[in-house]
């Protein structure tokens, strides 16, 4: 079975009904929605399809509501402007008619952090400009690399600390929406610090919500305060377009490394994403630079890679599912195995790291962890053991959650034992009859002596045919 997981992104190419079903029988395992695009209406929709869809192909899949975030875009264009080396652009900061070399943005506040010299890019980085001059009317920019710039184009200003909180309005409402729908995660568009992350959860937590925040590293500042945000987070993404424009694309893959690294060893998701499959927007084919950055992403050990343009607007969405697939596949072959990390271990590492250890040692079929919460099953698949983990809950928000992270395969079963030896006969009853077990597998399980309980996991337990035989009988004895 495949171990690093897929997140795709949902958009006007690939929103029908037909396409969702035909997306989860490839194996796509979490649906992103961008809120940067669309109404609540048109989300709503699409949520509703992908939780019945999934439903009746009782299959595991989690959504990913990515939050817009203080993205600085250009303001409305006529048509598409055409921009040269040496031409002047200039960035109007109070409102009025705007003229052929004029632009709007989104944030006009920004030009507080912006002086002479200083570099703003827009699409991406496909066009770049230097700043010639600055007051509270506008910015007077020189084109360095021109290209065409239409409505909605991003703008960076690589290395600026600019003055915009890290939550909108936009966002807020939005968050309030995600959780009245009960999104499995949501992402943090443009969060410099963990203070950032600390806003999100109080607004997600005011709404009555408990989701798991992915942050997204797309900018320099955010790079400087990693260990923070990794430690407030609940997973991460590598979110390499604005990081690329930030940093300069070199400086990308031995960033992405340390991420994924960073983040690996607390066992927190993390998503490799951005221009995996570019090409696939109009070719049927990938090529071979782009499948290697694929395996590349594999080999770095990250939970899933993602699927932006490719599946949202893109000619080939089923073909650039299936390239990840096979991708995927073929480089887990050769996969680093048994991760160790040289660490003062918490209670929950200990127990993860023994029962992943015993598996290996007595070559168990299954890792089977029960968990509330999912940490459990994470803190054994951050270890990336060749065995098979089985993350157990009887949590429906947990069992789709687990769907993110490397290697897990969720199973939910409704349990409310007391006893963990009632909890472990129920799931290997369940385990045969849906084909998860044979009854000749061994496996190694983690649990609690009070199963139903978040943080209880104290036990481990080797289960062959024999031992599974006198817990059994153990039990109708009671």
């Amino acid at each position: 079975m495949r171990k690093t997981k897929i997140v795709i992104t949902i958009g006007p190419a690939t929103m029908r009904r037909e396409m969702i079903e035909r997306f989860i029988n490839q194996g796509v395992n979490v649906f992103r929605l961008n809120f940067s695009h669309g109404d609540h209406e048109f989300h709503a929709g699409l949520i509703a399809a992908i939780r019945s869809i999934a439903a009746r192909l009782d299959l595991p899949v989690a959504i990913l509501q990515d939050i817009s975030g203080p993205k600085i875009r250009v303001g409305p264009i006529n048509g598409v402007m055409r921009l040269q080396e040496g031409d002047r652009l200039i960035i109007r900061i109070e409102p009025g008619a705007l003229k052929d070399n004029e632009i709007s943005i989104t944030h006009p506040e920004i030009v507080e952090a912006i002086k002479p010299g200083d570099h703003i890019h827009f699409a991406d980085g496909t066009i770049r400009t230097r700043v010639f001059t600055v007051n509270k009317k506008k910015v007077v920019t020189r084109i360095l690399v021109g290209g065409k710039l239409s409505t909605g184009k991003g703008l960076n200003l690589p290395g600026a600390h600019l003055p915009i909180s890290a939550i909108t309005e936009k966002d807020r409402q939005d968050i309030a929406f995600g959780v009245a729908q009960g999104v499995d995660c949501m992402a943090l568009s443009f969060i410099r610090s963990a203070a950032d992350v600390s806003e999100a959860r109080k607004v997600v937590q005011a709404c009555g919500g408990i989701a798991p925040l992915i942050a997204k590293i797309e900018n320099a500042a955010a790079l400087e305060h990693l260990d923070e945000i990794i430690a407030a987070a609940n997973g991460i993404m590598v979110a390499r377009g604005d990081l690329g424009v930030e940093l300069g694309v070199s400086h990308v893959p031995p960033a992405q490394k340390l991420i994924i690294r960073k983040a690996s060893q607390k066992g927190i998701p993390v998503i490799t994403a951005t221009q995996m499959l570019t090409s696939m927007l109009s070719s049927p084919y990938p090529t071979r630079a782009e499948v290697s950055d694929i395996a590349n992403a594999v080999l770095d050990g990250t939970d899933a890679v993602m699927l932006s343009d490719e599946t949202a607007v893109g000619r080939y969405p089923e073909a650039a599912v299936q390239v990840l697939n096979d991708t995927i596949a073929a480089t887990e072959l050769i996969y680093p195995w048994n991760q160790h990390y040289d660490e003062q271990v918490e209670s929950h590492q200990a127990v993860a790291k023994a029962a992943a250890t015993l598996a290996g040692s007595c070559q168990a079929t299954a890792i089977i962890a029960f968990t509330q919460s999912g940490l459990s099953a994470q803190m054994v698949a951050r270890l990336r053991p060749q065995t098979r983990i089985i993350g157990v809950t009887s949590n429906p928000q947990t069992f789709r959650q687990l769907a993110l992270s490397w290697g897990i395969e969720p199973f939910f079963m409704e349990y409310s034992h007391t006893s963990s030896d009632k909890a472990i006969s129920l799931f290997y009853r369940n385990a045969l009859a849906s084909n998860l077990l044979t009854p000749e597998d061994s496996f190694v399980v983690t649990i609690g002596m009070h199963s139903n309980q978040s943080g209880s996991t104290n036990q481990i337990q080797l289960m062959d045919k024999d031992c599974i035989t006198r817990l059994q009988e153990a039990i109708k004895c009671d």
